[in-house]
């Protein structure tokens, strides 16, 4: 008959199993020191985070109300220096309104002016024609008085002194409004400005020079009142 040899397991002795809780706890106790260390760093961490954000966000703050102030200020200066420009243009209107009107006025007056200036210039020239016509006149009456005296001699009487006489008035009267005659001799330049050709004639003057006055003309300071009337010379004499 075969035996086995069957050992039965020794059981641990008390101070054995206290040993191993012992070790159990220890170990239990350095797991949860090192949990509970690395807890605290987590949270001290997240707290730093926490603060360091909060620093940031004041700060973020800060330079927002810093570059809001600054530009409010700024506005601020603008629209101050606009006020002041606004001001200084409406004085600046205000003044040239008034210069304007000052200007008009003037305007006004020297019109007013320049029109009672032609009124009292044109009374005046219609005085001095009127008294130069009215002098006239009067010469020119006394130059008829002598023709008619000259008329009412008899018939048998000489009037050619008389008459040549007149004519010698007539001329004298002429000349003091400087009017001359136009009276060309034969022979001289026919001159278009003052000669009115009548037709041309044979004659023993050069050709194209006047042959003969039809009738006088007259002038006025150098001023054609009336044209000459001439013949003009063909060169050819009959």
């Amino acid at each position: 008959m075969v035996r086995h040899d069957r050992r039965v397991p020794r059981r641990p002795c008390f101070r054995e199993r206290r040993r191993r809780r012992r070790g159990r706890s220890r170990g239990r106790t350095e797991r949860g020191s090192r949990g509970s260390g690395r807890g605290g760093d987590g949270r001290r961490d997240g707290g730093r985070r926490s603060d360091g954000r909060r620093a940031a966000e004041a700060g973020a703050e800060d330079g927002v109300s810093s570059r809001v102030a600054a530009y409010d200020e700024e506005l601020a200066d603008e629209v101050a220096e606009l006020e002041g420009r606004v001001a200084r243009l409406e004085t600046e209107l205000a003044e040239k309104d008034e210069e304007a009107d000052e200007l008009q006025d003037r305007l006004k007056r020297t019109q007013a002016d320049f029109q009672n200036y032609k009124k009292r210039a044109k009374k005046r020239q219609d005085q001095i024609r009127e008294t130069a016509t009215e002098d006239f006149v009067e010469r020119v009456v006394t130059v008829r008085d002598n023709l008619v005296r000259a008329l009412d001699q008899d018939e048998d009487a000489d009037i050619r002194p008389g008459i040549e006489s007149t004519l010698e008035e007539f001329d004298r009267i002429l000349a003091t409004e400087d009017v001359s005659t136009i009276d060309p001799e034969p022979g001289t330049d026919v001159d278009p400005t003052r000669h009115e050709v009548m037709m041309r004639v044979a004659s023993d003057q050069p050709e194209g020079t006047v042959a003969d006055v039809y009738q006088p003309g007259y002038e006025m300071a150098e001023k054609v009142i009336r044209e000459a009337q001439i013949t003009v010379s063909t060169g050819d004499e009959e």
